[in-house]
């Protein structure tokens, strides 16, 4: 199977994480890290995020979270479901999907703090920033976006004419 261009970027996202935050634009701008240059480069929306470097709280009525937590960065699973999200991902940025990755148990980062995984966890937050739903075991972008679809604040959206 030949890899999809989106899971190359997801590939090199795990390999150098981004370090930008999004506004909700479908292409966020970000300052490279040259102090000398103040040059701004795209970000990919749905680019993986690392989840100590950000708090839920900044997805707050803006975005749906969609955090994938393993103890390895080699677990199957864990590959398996950047895959899967890699493959579809214009119904995840439709649903204002953002990406956030959590390989490291001993880090402790707040959100794992918060969402207390056990091995490998798919979790998908609500705008509101309550738990949308938690699976076990990987899924697919059908199921991620039926999930998200049902949610009370997504009907809404729908019946208000937003996306």
């Amino acid at each position: 199977m030949r890899p999809t261009p989106l899971a190359l970027i997801f590939a090199l996202a795990l390999a150098a994480p981004v370090h930008a935050q999004t506004d909700g634009d479908s292409v966020a701008m970000a300052a490279t890290d040259t102090p000398a240059e103040n040059t701004m480069e795209a970000v990919d929306p749905l680019a993986p995020r690392e989840a100590a470097e950000v708090t839920l709280e900044e997805f707050l009525w803006v975005a749906r979270p969609v955090i994938v937590f393993a103890d390895s960065p080699n677990d199957p699973r864990f590959r398996e479901q950047l895959e899967l999200l890699a493959a579809r991902p214009g119904p995840l940025m439709e649903r204002d999907v953002v990406i956030l990755i959590d390989t490291d148990p001993s880090a402790r980062s707040a959100i794992r703090t918060a969402l207390r995984p056990r091995g490998f966890s798919l979790v998908v937050m609500q705008k509101d920033g309550s738990v949308g739903f938690r699976r076990p075991s990987p899924r697919d972008v059908r199921e991620i976006v039926r999930g998200i679809d049902n949610f009370q604040f997504r009907q809404e959206e729908l019946r208000s004419g937003g996306q």
